[in-house]
């Protein structure tokens, strides 16, 4: 289904400017944006600029249920807690060697994404901080969901999940995880996220270290000054 023009974002960038406009209101908290590699960290970008506030990138990764890895049944995080949704686990047959399996199955994966990533920009601490998760859209919500446990885990004194689109269900779900959940698009007829871009070209890891590099300078600088 090919949506009318008014009814699709041009680009990453015109969505993230509609989604800071109705973030604006949490400007004075100073929250830190949150991307989800990575096509969110683009959207995060120019969140963060608007807002004039922190960014980070989520290394957060989900554990999958045995045989459909995009059913989440918990989630870990960048530092290595593990949390699990007890009912879906025993719902799925997860028991705790599987559960130790596939965390470190993904943990392997946070390294690797870590040994990148925080070599250009250092994490930035949540505790008592408004978190922001961003992506640039939302299908079946799973990733999303797992970044919303590991925020609230860190610290996070509120969630807030912002994406462009979602899926009517996915989004359904988010509302009951998150203390707030922006979405500007929830069509009744969706397929792909891409779908309701003009451009949704992807995203090399590239763009997203170039973009990290540049908070991590500006970070660096504004320290030397604050010893100056």
């Amino acid at each position: 289904m090919v949506l009318p023009a008014d009814r699709r974002f041009a680009d990453r960038h015109d969505a993230a400017a509609q989604l800071s406009g109705r973030l604006d209101v949490y400007k004075p908290r100073h929250p830190v944006i949150l991307g989800i590699p990575r096509g969110g960290i683009v959207i995060a970008d120019t969140i963060a600029r608007e807002l004039d506030t922190d960014l980070d990138v989520v290394l957060t990764r989900k554990l999958g249920a045995p045989g459909n890895p995009e059913l989440a049944i918990g989630a870990v995080s960048e530092n290595g807690r593990v949390f699990i949704q007890r009912a879906i686990a025993l719902a799925v047959g997860a028991d705790e060697d599987y559960i130790q399996a596939e965390k470190t199955r993904q943990m392997a994966e946070i390294e690797a994404r870590r040994a990148r990533y925080r070599s250009v920009l250092a994490r930035v601490p949540l505790q008592g901080r408004t978190a922001v998760l961003v992506d640039d859209g939302v299908a079946t919500g799973a990733t999303m969901r797992a970044s919303v446990w590991a925020a609230r885990e860190e610290g996070a004194a509120q969630t807030i999940v912002a994406v462009p689109v979602g899926a009517p269900d996915a989004i359904d779900m988010l509302r009951h995880e998150a203390d707030e959940v922006i979405c500007l698009l929830v069509p009744a007829y969706f397929y792909a996220i891409g779908q309701f871009f003009l451009d949704f070209r992807q995203i090399d890891d590239q763009e997203v270290m170039n973009i990290l590099r540049s908070y991590g300078e500006a970070r660096r600088t504004e320290d030397a000054e604050q010893r100056a």
